[in-house]
């Protein structure tokens, strides 16, 4: 089983402190202030938590300009994922790689008994190749794609995955598109597939609250699809109080949060040019990286060990199908933190 990233249990474990944390890809600002407020009032926690998630689902509706009764939500993405797998028992699957690597182990988890990788390669940029909907076959019965992927960061446009698209309603299968990170690309609406949820109603999108919002914690994601049937498979494929009442009272005040996205798209535009230049200049390749994270290639295999006793994690994407290692991911974090993570790749590459 591959590891994630955000484990700073383990590294405390040895080192008896709190890491400065690179491997999770959340936003650096953090807990949004009327998120906290909302978690001070435990009022009605003695009861059990709403199955439909009523008020949040016409928040979310509200927020994505989409019917509400095309949601889902789940405790987390990684939820859903799982729930798709076993609610349509997928026998043969398309998957990208390198990509997010539950849909990998959601999948074996189900009884998928046919996993086809389609290589990104390096030499294009790890982009979606041209022949990536010649792939889907009759019988192939569903594609996961993230988008922007994870965890190059590379994004493509609408006008790329409609094809892809087209090709999975001709031949039966469902298309799983993971927009976690599209918020925050610096045009999102320029890359969902929302405005095509009614034309394909094999389409279902990801999204959650948990990289936007910071909210890795309280585990909080929906999807969004136009066909009720589908809904309703998902919400039996699972224990039904599968979202805490905390978890979508901090959904409802995090959709409240004022500037807190704006100042967001702020941050991430800037330190993302910020840490891309300086990685760079170090002399390591950064590949796409349109999200808030930046994928690049250094070279030596042990980087994120070295930076360890530096009090830093940093995401190996050595686990990841189809990259060796010398690869790695790092968050966009704030700027002094960027800087204590280029001071410490600085001195350590200086070394070799």
């Amino acid at each position: 089983m591959q590891k994630h990233g955000g484990d700073i249990y383990t590294y405390m474990e040895q080192f008896g402190e709190r890491p400065l944390d690179f491997s999770a890809s959340l936003n650096p600002l953090g807990l949004p202030a009327e998120v906290r407020e909302r978690l001070a009032d435990t009022a009605g926690l003695e009861a059990y938590p709403d199955i439909a998630c009523r008020e949040l689902k016409k928040a979310v509706g509200a927020a994505e300009n989409l019917p509400a009764e095309w949601l889902y939500f789940g405790n987390g993405a990684a939820d859903l994922i799982d729930r798709i797998c076993y609610a349509f028992s997928p026998d043969c699957a398309l998957l990208p790689a390198p990509t997010f690597s539950e849909y990998e182990r959601a999948l074996k988890a189900s009884g998928c008994s046919r996993i086809i990788f389609s290589p990104f390669r390096r030499e294009n940029g790890f982009r979606m190749d041209p022949d990536f909907a010649q792939q889907i076959r009759q019988g192939t019965d569903i594609v996961f794609f993230c988008n922007p992927n994870n965890p190059t960061g590379c994004v493509e446009k609408p006008e790329h995955l409609l094809p892809v698209l087209r090709v999975c309603a001709e031949k039966g299968a469902l298309m799983v598109l993971d927009e976690c990170f599209n918020d925050f690309l610096d045009e999102p609406s320029q890359y969902t597939m929302k405005p095509w949820l009614r034309e394909f109603p094999n389409l279902i999108i990801l999204k959650a609250f948990t990289k936007i919002y910071a909210m890795a914690g309280l585990r909080l994601g929906y999807c969004i699809c136009a066909d009720p049937s589908v809904l309703a498979k998902l919400s039996q494929a699972g224990q039904p109080w599968n979202v805490s009442t905390i978890a979508q009272q901090a959904g409802l005040a995090a959709l409240d949060a004022g500037g807190y996205r704006a100042d967001t798209a702020s941050l991430i535009r800037q330190e993302r040019q910020y840490l891309r230049e300086a990685l760079q200049k170090l002399g390591l390749t950064v590949y796409g990286s349109m999200a808030n994270f930046l994928f690049f290639y250094a070279g030596q295999a042990d980087l994120e060990k070295k930076l360890l006793p530096e009090g830093i994690l940093l995401r190996s994407c050595a686990g990841f199908y189809g990259l060796e290692p010398g690869f790695y991911r790092a968050a966009v974090r704030t700027h002094a933190e960027n800087i204590r993570l280029i001071e410490s790749l600085e001195k350590i590459l200086s070394t070799r």
